[in-house]
């Protein structure tokens, strides 16, 4: 008789990637798990190709979503959300609920009063503490994408000189005191003199337009015109990943690419570094800003105006470190 487990991770892009040790130890530890996941519709294509999910649930509101999923008679929840949303569905379905510490009074005090008490612990380890109780063990393997075969994408039908090895550049987020600014990346870029490709959404495309025409024919914008599994696709296809702290640098660590990942406003503090990434990865980010971090997501602009968290990296420094990881393949 299955055992049917229902995952609560309603988005966005990263924090879903961060839960697949969760779904795949379930799956292949516990004897007849069923895996349910539950996400919002636009985050669902991230774990469609899972092969350890058994159904995807669509968040449709609190409502409808409560009526079909009471018809699946789960007996376990992880709640690897943890908010007001998710703590309505363990209360109206009967099921045994487990939830994940979300250490938002530990972050608030370090945002505000800048008194670490937040354990030096990936948020990954911590979605893994709710399943203590069913006797699984990390499996060493990191993180999983998978990406359906529809969506792969032949490089060699990319423009030269993309075809055979490229630099991806992640340059989106979902906050702006989380981005390099344009004239940044655009030096960054300039400096590297490698081929790159400017990966994001829809909402980076004129930023990416802006970059690519300063930079000539060694950059290429695909922001906007790929969906996120295509976009995994070019991830995995690259020989090195620069990245802010986006989902798509959650993807490269799934891959065990090579990460060079710029931290602005946030910090890896917070746990939500790249897990498990290529050992060659490294983090910049400046140090002794007493403003620093100043939220724990972002802001549309620096509080405090002056931006150093992103304005005082060295571009060159950047670049230097990210040739010699190319060079050395």
């Amino acid at each position: 008789m299955p055992v049917k487990f229902l995952i609560i991770r309603f988005s966005s892009i990263g924090d879903i990637v961060l839960t697949t040790p969760v779904i795949r130890t379930l799956k292949q530890q516990v004897a007849g798990a069923e895996i349910h996941f539950l996400a919002k519709k636009q985050f669902i294509p991230v774990i469609a190709g899972n092969p350890y999910i058994d159904k995807i649930h669509e968040f449709e509101g609190v409502a409808p979503t409560t009526v079909n999923l009471r018809k699946e008679g789960f007996h376990y929840i992880i709640d690897l959300h943890n908010n007001l949303r998710s703590a309505i569905f363990k209360s109206r379905l009967q099921a045994i609920p487990f939830s994940f510490r979300k250490l938002n009074i530990e972050k608030w005090l370090l945002v505000n009063f800048h008194k670490n008490l937040l354990p030096d612990t990936h948020i990954v380890d911590r979605y893994l503490e709710t399943l203590k109780v069913f006797d699984v063990e990390f499996d060493g393997r990191g993180l999983d994408y998978f990406i359906p075969a529809g969506d792969e994408i032949n490089t060699s039908e990319l423009p030269k000189p993309f075809c055979d090895e490229y630099v991806l550049f992640a340059i989106g987020a979902n906050h702006a005191t989380k981005r390099l600014p344009v004239d940044m990346i655009i030096a960054l870029c300039r400096e590297l003199k490698l081929p790159v490709i400017l990966s994001g959404g829809p909402e980076d495309s004129a930023t990416a337009k802006e970059v690519a025409d300063a930079c000539g024919n060694l950059v290429l914008n695909s922001c906007g015109k790929f969906n996120i599994n295509q976009s995994a696709s070019l991830v995995r296809q690259a020989d090195l990943v620069i990245t802010h702290d986006t989902g798509l640098m959650h993807i490269a660590a799934a891959f065990k690419k090579k990460i060079i990942s710029v931290w602005g406003n946030t910090i890896p503090e917070f746990g939500m570094s790249p897990y498990m990434p290529h050992p060659d990865s490294a983090v910049f980010e400046i140090g002794g800003l007493t403003c620093r971090p100043c939220s724990k997501l972002g802001y549309k602009k620096c509080p405090k105006r002056h931006f150093r968290c992103m304005k005082d990296h060295n571009v060159k420094e950047i670049a230097d470190y990210a040739c010699k990881l190319y060079i050395r393949g």
